[in-house]
């Protein structure tokens, strides 16, 4: 796979050491156990799989390249490039500026832009809409163009089922940036609709089938809808595609439920459920899957408590906190200052959409025992340095400097 010059600052000797040495004995990935590493009276397990995936390294190259290559000049982003809050700061000391939020609200006034501005397209990419705004103005989108090959890869898969006649379902977030994009290459090329869970899909099989009046799902459906899209005639034959940080188990059981539904409704047996379902099962992101299958994996271990780092903002990093949540006490934090000190910390709390702060979220037992997973988004060092915070309030530096000295002399 293609190696990436990702800052410095971004990267962790530990880390680096740590999965290499998994990546040696692992190489076909099929081992998703954690790692274990003993630190005096703190036991940290890591999961096998965490942080930067291959489309977030890429923007981050393409992103500081256009800055090293355009002194002098106006850079922009569309958006956040992606939903770390570091790594968007850490570009915006250099200049970069962001035109919209993540909500898709102006922050910039459009008229203000001139050709010879440089437009970076974020890692979640961009709608076809925009990308015909930015050439209107003689501003190139491709040119510095971050997109994750594996959104690109859901965009082409949904133009191919398209042109063989089928509408394609999209699970996503409807306001997420990526979501946006795709409905909008989905929809240049079929009628397309968005779900956003499992609740959205069972309302939308009713549709399928005409249990509900045709008309209703204009209303239960509003903006989750490609113009001109006609109920009884589009649901006919349809493909299912997902944004891509979303839990994967869920969008395979979307998938399934549809393909269900069509089966039962239409009489279908395997030699005829390509008529009216496409498959695309292969169009889940590998990075994903191996973070939520890691996080699986590790949650089978004994622990007391979880912590995951990551954007508040981030969907691949939530997914991750709702399945530790399932088991453990868990925290989702924003970088190792988030630990305000051994008895209290700031976290955010995916049901209240707020920032919280928890006392005695560290319990008085040895061997303390937290397991450390972190987003796709997420950089390398954050997760060194939430281990050596946690190592500070348990008294365990001299055991963490001898644990550092024997990974990166074996890496």
């Amino acid at each position: 796979m293609k190696s990436f010059n990702v800052p410095l600052q971004y990267t962790s000797p530990l880390v680096t050491a740590i999965k290499q040495q998994r990546k040696a004995a692992d190489n076909l990935k099929k081992d998703f156990s954690p790692t274990i590493l003993s630190i005096g009276n703190l036991e940290v397990i890591l999961a096998r799989h965490f942080g930067f995936c291959y489309g977030v390294q890429n923007a981050i190259e393409i992103a500081f390249r256009a800055v090293a290559e355009n002194e002098g000049k106006r850079i922009f982003l569309l958006s956040e490039m992606i939903h770390n809050p570091g790594v968007n700061a850490d570009l915006q000391a250099l200049g970069v500026q962001f035109l919209m939020d993540t909500s898709g609200k102006w922050l910039i006034d459009w008229d203000e832009l001139r050709e010879d501005d440089i437009v970076i397209v974020p890692a979640f990419g961009t709608t076809l809409e925009m990308e015909a705004k930015l050439r209107a103005k003689n501003i190139e989108p491709s040119h510095y163009e971050t997109t994750c090959p594996f959104v690109e890869k859901v965009w082409n898969r949904a133009e191919k089922i398209g042109k063989e006649g089928y509408t394609v379902i999209v699970h996503g977030k409807p306001k997420h940036e990526e979501t946006r994009a795709t409905f909008s290459h989905s929809r240049a090329h079929t009628p397309t609709v968005v779900v956003k869970d499992m609740e959205q899909t069972i309302l939308l099989a009713q549709y399928m089938t005409g249990t509900l009046p045709a008309q209703n799902f204009y209303n239960d459906f509003k903006g989750q809808y490609s113009d001109g899209f006609d109920v009884e005639k589009d649901l006919q034959r349809i493909g299912v595609v997902n944004q891509t940080t979303m839990l994967a188990s869920e969008t395979q059981g979307i998938s399934d439920y549809l393909k269900s539904v069509m089966i039962t409704h239409y009489q279908l047996t395997a030699d005829t459920l390509s008529t009216r379902f496409a498959d695309t099962r292969d169009t889940l992101c590998y990075a994903t899957n191996d973070n939520q299958s890691a996080v699986q994996k590790m949650l089978q271990v004994d622990a007391d408590l979880a912590m995951v780092i990551g954007g508040y903002n981030s969907s691949n990093t939530s997914h991750l906190v709702e399945l530790c949540e399932e088991k453990l006490p868990t925290y989702f934090i924003k970088n190792e200052e988030c630990l305000l000190s051994r008895e209290r910390i700031s976290h955010f709390d995916l049901k209240s959409h707020k920032e919280l702060i928890t006392k005695g979220y560290l319990p008085n037992k040895e061997p303390l025992k937290i397991i450390i997973t972190s987003g796709a988004s997420c950089p390398d060092a954050l997760v060194e340095r939430l281990i050596e915070r946690l190592v500070l309030f348990t008294g365990n530096e001299k055991e963490l400097l001898a644990l550092k000295n024997n990974w990166e002399e074996e890496a």
